[in-house]
């Protein structure tokens, strides 16, 4: 009987063996980067969860570049289902907190001294975030501790790129409607006005306002967290620590939309 022979392409199963999960990934380098500076049991707890936060950023700046891009060539419904992506990922960084506060404040202090004057304040990617997300704030391009030349390069360039905001602008003026600062609000209040005409513009509106309102919980959430772990001690980075993120909490990347709702 004659031996079936496998088709000279395929690629997949063990039978193709060109890639292997642990390469792809590269599942031994990333194993080898959580390095704790303490004996402390619960220090790996910590580094872990803040890398995965740095990853879910890089994620984050990804999927939000994209959806301003979309916004910017008029495919709004390109945008809306990158934001819906990215409203997943938002939650998943709220349940998140929950995971490092199974650590107690007794735990986390037998490590903590060892942190200084590290902090998350200075996450350039979190920056990227809020530059990209329209909190442009030129102090931190010569604030962060320790950031090198390419992190530095950019920050700038998010000071110099359009924001989510801009490509809205940008969005509403390819239908005709107005954007100069005395004709925002009109326009806002045009399409949430006449849905029929306008609903894809409103739900797009929606869509920024829930990154808008998810990113403001995972900072609340953090600060409840921050409180819980140190109380009212100063933070590691110098920063006052749990007032410092209150006030952070209380911004919001596209106000108009919020005061849009008062003139309904």
């Amino acid at each position: 009987m004659a031996v079936s022979q496998m088709p000279p392409d395929r690629q997949f199963g063990e039978e193709g063996g060109r890639l292997s999960y642990g390469a792809y990934l590269r599942i031994p380098e990333l194993l080898k980067q959580q390095v704790p500076q303490s004996e402390a049991p619960d220090e790996l707890l910590f580094i872990t969860i803040h890398q995965v936060y740095e990853l879910w950023f890089k994620l984050l700046l990804h999927e939000l570049e994209a959806a301003r891009d979309a916004m910017l060539k008029g495919e709004l419904w390109r945008a809306r289902h990158l934001f819906r992506r990215v409203h997943a990922v938002e939650r998943v960084l709220i349940e998140q907190v929950e995971v490092l506060e199974t650590m107690t404040p007794q735990d986390f202090l037998e490590f903590r001294s060892k942190l200084a004057p590290a902090s998350g304040f200075q996450s350039v990617q979190f920056r990227e975030l809020e530059f990209l997300s329209g909190l442009k704030d030129p102090r931190y391009l010569t604030g962060l501790r320790d950031a090198t030349e390419e992190e530095v390069a950019r920050l700038c360039r998010r000071m110099d790129e359009p924001t989510l905001w801009d490509a809205y602008l940008t969005a509403l003026a390819q239908r005709g409607l107005g954007t100069s600062d005395q004709e925002i609000m009109g326009s806002l209040l045009a399409v949430a006005r006449d849905r029929g005409t306008y609903d894809d513009l409103w739900q797009l509106a929606e869509d920024l306002l829930t990154h808008d309102e998810t990113a403001a919980l995972w900072r609340m959430r953090h600060v409840q967290m921050v409180e819980r772990q140190i109380g009212t001690k100063s933070g590691t980075g110098g920063s006052t620590g749990a007032p410092y993120l209150r006030d952070r909490a209380r911004l919001h990347y596209f106000p108009l939309l919020w005061e849009l709702r008062a003139w309904l």
